[in-house]
């Protein structure tokens, strides 16, 4: 049976998830894919969440090159967020030829050709299904279920916090600012929730996914962002009155002359489109196709164990 050694970057929320699917499916993905996955060294600094986990404490470091020295470590899995130390830890990853997983959109929206160049110098794999929706397989369908399609559009609700937030001034009534509050007890929202509310999660996603579908690079700041904060209740309830519902959507398409649009804001969609009915913080991605046609991926967009599929997937 072949012994796969990695690495996790981080031990927080999809980190902690990605440790605990690791540990109780190691014996049923033995049994299933013939691969014996052990966690050989953990980067934290938090020895209270390791114990919270029941991590063997002589795996933790807080030394990178712990990692990429270490021969009997093949995958890198990072969980950081931000651009830096995400990206240089990779990178020195991806020199010494580990493969890299990564749910850090952020970081591979901006950085992703200098991690692609690495990967290819080292021979290396570089994968980040985890970057986008969650445990809903996206970048798989798009880069494996697709090939004999030209994608044409793209239409998502690809930030949970956000779709909380509007679901919640829909069905209740009440405003911006006490949605985003009930958000943030509930943890789906983060103390400083601009990345969330103000759009640039969504561009992040944007950009990789729309890189994927068009293969063209499709660069963060080409993407045209408008959050949600000045969405009213009065927006909502004209919009309900004349059969329609905001969401937050990130949108690009590939236009007759061969250009592409992206962009992301509020909008208005009919109650009678699939993206309507997604409520909560559940994500979905709409994806046309000139063969297959229309095509609608659903599920939790973020999470520990939705997320840590992703990454245990790759």
């Amino acid at each position: 049976m072949k012994k796969i050694g990695i690495a996790l970057l981080g031990l927080g929320v999809v980190g902690g998830g990605t440790y605990e699917i690791l540990n109780n499916m190691r014996e049923t993905i033995k049994k299933n894919e013939g691969l014996d996955i052990e966690v050989k060294r953990i980067l934290e600094r938090n020895i209270d969440r390791c114990k919270q986990l029941g991590v063997d404490l002589s795996k933790i470091t807080q030394n990178i090159d712990d990692i990429v020295n270490d021969d009997e470590i093949q995958i890198v899995a990072e969980f950081f967020g931000g651009v830096e130390p995400a990206k240089s830890f990779l990178l020195k990853a991806l020199k010494k030829g580990k493969s890299v997983v990564t749910a850090n959109k952020e970081m591979f929206s901006k950085c992703w050709h200098e991690l692609e160049t690495a990967a290819k110098e080292s021979g290396a794999g570089l994968y980040f299904e985890a970057s986008c929706v969650g445990g809903v397989p996206v970048i798989r369908t798009l880069t494996d279920s697709m090939q004999a399609n030209r994608i044409t559009s793209l239409k998502g609700i690809v930030n949970g916090t956000t779709n909380y937030i509007l679901s919640k001034m829909s069905d209740e009534g009440a405003d911006y600012e006490t949605c985003l509050n009930e958000a943030q007890k509930l943890g789906y929202a983060e103390a400083n929730p601009t990345a969330d509310v103000e759009g640039f999660d969504a561009t992040y996603k944007n950009s990789i996914l729309s890189s994927l579908a068009y293969r063209k690079r499709v660069p963060v700041e080409k993407v045209y962002r408008e959050g949600i904060s000045n969405v009213s209740v009065e927006d909502i309830a004209i919009g309900k009155e004349l059969g329609y519902e905001i969401k937050l959507l990130a949108i690009s398409k590939l236009t007759d002359e061969g250009k592409i649009e992206a962009r992301v804001h509020p909008a208005f969609l009919p109650k009678n489109h699939p993206l309507s009915s997604v409520k909560g913080s559940f994500n979905a991605l709409y994806i046309h196709g000139d063969s297959v046609g229309d095509v609608m991926l659903y599920g939790r967009g973020a999470g520990a164990l939705p997320t840590g599929s992703a990454i245990v997937s790759d």
